[in-house]
């Protein structure tokens, strides 16, 4: 298998210019407005950004008066997130450290532990939130976005599964434009769910300068449910996103179709029982 921290590695200058310029319209009209909705007044509290990327989302933390550290298992995005802090000046610590491995924290640190759209791709995601369990304090909330598992087009053996059918007019096929104007979506197939496995992803949005890929791993609910479960937590809310007036203006053919089928689940999770060696051992 591809290692996902090589991928990231490769792709950070290309991820760094897709998320500062504006680019990552699913973040900033879609996924941030409901992370921070549930996580609220954080001012004061100690965060873990955990798979922190270039610290796009870790500045904001700061900004709203956290007490913040971000770690990432690719020593390039922290490269970047360091050079802007020297900037911003804005009080945040990075560590290269993978998330499954927190070993640099003691026990019951944190009063919050983020982790944007990166869950799906860390490889030992079950250790992972084990050790979020461990590092947050009593009380403590894991408040994380994914990809929503159930729908997520897939490539599976050179062959695309899932995602939406349409109904191809012939007119207007001059430009892009016109030919996305074209198209009707007729509905989402589903198929497959339950296989778990890497998927790689290409990010060739027409947008982007330069194109890339990562690498992710299709997992179902249940599998996050009974990692979260297994740790020690209670899951509190669950959000499935839909995008913003301002999204819908600006971007109406990117965002139309989350109207009818999300994109992503934010999860608030809370460390409020003991871990149970029966119950984490199954």
């Amino acid at each position: 298998m591809i290692s996902p921290q090589k991928l990231w590695n490769k792709s950070a200058e290309a991820w760094v210019d897709f998320v500062r310029t504006g680019k990552d319209w699913a973040r900033n009209e879609l996924n941030n407005p409901a992370m921070f909705a549930i996580l609220g007044n954080i001012k004061g509290k100690k965060v873990l950004d955990l798979a922190c990327g270039e610290g796009y989302n870790t500045r904001i933390l700061a900004r709203k008066g956290a007490k913040v550290i971000g770690i990432d298992f690719a020593q390039k995005l922290i490269d970047y997130a360091k050079e802007q802090e020297a900037k911003d000046k804005l009080g945040i610590n990075y560590y290269v450290c993978d998330a499954s491995n927190l070993a640099i924290f003691k026990n019951n640190t944190f009063d919050i532990v983020t982790c944007f759209m990166a869950l799906q791709d860390i490889e030992n995601y079950q250790k992972a939130i084990k050790e979020v369990f461990r590092v947050l304090k009593k009380n403590g909330r894991f408040v994380f976005v994914i990809s929503h598992p159930c729908f997520e087009a897939r490539i599976i053996s050179g062959k695309r599964i899932g995602g939406w059918v349409y109904r191809q007019r012939t007119e207007n096929k001059e430009t892009a434009l016109n030919l996305k104007l074209a198209k009707t979506s007729l509905y989402y197939a589903i198929d497959r769910y339950f296989d778990t496995a890497s998927d790689i992803i290409h990010w060739n949005m027409e947008r982007l300068n330069k194109h890339f890929k990562t690498l992710s791993f299709h997992r179902t609910l249940t599998d996050y449910a009974t990692a979260l479960y297994r740790a020690g937590f209670l899951i509190a809310r669950l959000i499935e996103p839909k995008p913003t007036k301002r999204g819908l203006k600006k971007h109406p053919l990117y965002f139309k179709e989350n109207l009818r089928i999300p994109q992503s689940i934010v999860i608030e999770a809370l460390k409020q029982r003991a871990k149970d060696k029966e119950v984490c051992n199954e």
